[in-house]
């Protein structure tokens, strides 16, 4: 079994800025594209940002300049960096990852179990 655990959430005031991070573990042979999501109360869940394994990155345009996303693939690990934090950027925030267990079985998309991130002042 393959588990993504988020850390790194909590409450930031305005401008403020947190980093998040998300350890894949288990039977891992290789992870492909790393990405964030988050999802405020009341609304549908939303892209963040993606990173491939080789590092090209995209983000969503609400985030763009402010947030970055990077990655160990050592450790099996991705983050976010969160700058100028918004009001409206609280949410749940959640991993998400392609990873293949082996080198023949398909690619399983994976899920975290989310971490909250509150900006208020």
């Amino acid at each position: 079994q393959v588990q993504l655990v988020e850390s790194g959430g909590g409450l930031v005031q305005p401008g403020g800025s947190l980093r998040l991070s998300c350890a894949a573990s288990g039977s891992i042979f290789s992870i492909d594209d790393m990405g964030w999501y988050r999802q405020a109360p009341g609304k549908q869940r939303e892209w963040v940002a993606t990173i491939t394994r080789g590092g090209g990155t995209n983000y969503a345009d609400s985030v763009k300049g402010r947030f970055t996303i990077s990655r160990d693939n050592a450790k099996n690990t991705v983050y976010l960096k969160m700058n100028t934090l918004k009001p409206e950027d609280t949410a749940v925030y959640y991993c998400n990852a392609n990873i293949r267990r082996t080198l023949v079985t398909p690619v399983d998309n994976s899920w975290g179990q989310g971490t909250q991130v509150t900006v208020s002042s």
